[in-house]
């Protein structure tokens, strides 16, 4: 998702201040699934909107069904009815309100609500931004292609490329690279990069680890990249401190056949300071807001989404930029 600009974001503030909360489930997040039943209910019967529910004149119902399209098509379970789309006091913030159900008929239709904004290019749902239109990932998209510049594994091509956006020190992120690894198999034709994200607020050890994944980069290409990635995942818990830290590294080096003196030497220098900065400054351009988080041609998803659906997220999206994905 992009940031705003600077006058847009402060619009976006009284709007936000003006509005209700939506107490709703995020948009992206698919209906929770149901129990299981002793027999099929029937498909549901989603009841048709009133037309005097529809008072703003933007967005039209179409153009918020080919969003939902997008965001919500690679389940091929979920149904849904444009419900209502209102105006608010807010000049040009209309209130969009969408009825979920399931083809299959085993829960009960939920609400989404969401908030459109004037510009036609942006929705707030749960006090978040998104991107909105029938191709809200299409800027994120470019922006990674033009900046994600981290190490990668598969095709050399971008026309369908996955940025992980990951910090060493995060434990979820541990927990997603057996995902990761799924992925470089199934996908030869992908393009997957690992863009290390590190969230120094919470992890103290985890810019230095960035820099000397950049300085392993740089002296041993992507390949010694991922051996020692896979190594500081595995020592993770050495990273609590310091001198942890500096233990955990260098054996990382070392497995990726390395000199770590001067792994260490270059980690140190300023230019690597402004490569790990970049990398922070593009996440935060792209708004990724945690790790581990994928891009996939611009889509945000958690990279620990279970693994089937992970893989039909990627196969639609790949289906929609009309790009092979296999």
């Amino acid at each position: 998702m992009i940031r705003p600009s600077i006058r847009f974001a402060g619009a976006l503030a009284l709007i936000a201040l003006s509005l209700p909360v939506i107490a709703q489930q995020d948009l992206p997040a698919a209906p929770a699934p149901a129990a299981s039943v002793s027999a099929p209910a029937p498909a549901p019967i989603l009841p048709k909107p009133d037309p005097a529910n529809f008072t703003a004149a933007s967005p039209t119902a179409e153009t918020v069904n080919a969003f939902l399209q997008t965001d919500w098509g690679y389940d091929d379970s979920r149904i849904w009815e444009v419900w209502s789309i209102q105006k608010t006091p807010e000049q040009g913030v209309s209130k969009v309100t969408v009825l979920v159900g399931d083809k299959a008929g085993k829960q009960k239709p939920s609400v989404a609500e969401f908030f459109a904004l004037p510009d036609g290019k942006y929705i707030i749902a749960q006090n978040e931004l998104i991107p909105f239109g029938e191709h809200p990932f299409a800027d994120a998209r470019a922006i990674a292609q033009l900046r994600a510049d981290g190490p990668y594994r598969g095709s050399a091509s971008k026309d369908l490329e996955i940025v992980e956006f990951a910090d060493f020190q995060c434990p979820h992120c541990k927990l997603a690279q057996p995902n990761m690894d799924k992925l470089v198999a199934d996908f030869p034709k992908a393009r997957i990069v690992f863009q290390t994200f590190p969230l120094e607020s919470i992890h103290p050890q985890a810019a230095r680890a960035a820099a000397y994944g950049v300085c392993v980069t740089k002296q041993g290409g992507s390949s010694a990249f991922f051996t020692f990635a896979a190594a500081v995942f595995d020592g993770q818990d050495g990273l609590a401190s310091a001198d942890g830290a500096t233990l955990t590294l260098n054996s990382a080096v070392v497995k990726a056949g390395l000199d770590p003196e001067k792994i260490a030497a270059c980690a140190s220098e300023p230019a690597t300071s402004a490569s790990v900065e970049a990398m922070v400054k593009l996440a935060t351009d792209l708004n990724i807001l945690e790790t581990p988080t994928l891009l996939v041609n611009g889509r945000p998803v958690a990279a620990n989404t279970p693994y089937d659906t992970l893989k039909q997220i990627i196969l639609f999206q790949a289906k929609l930029d009309g790009v092979a994905a296999q």
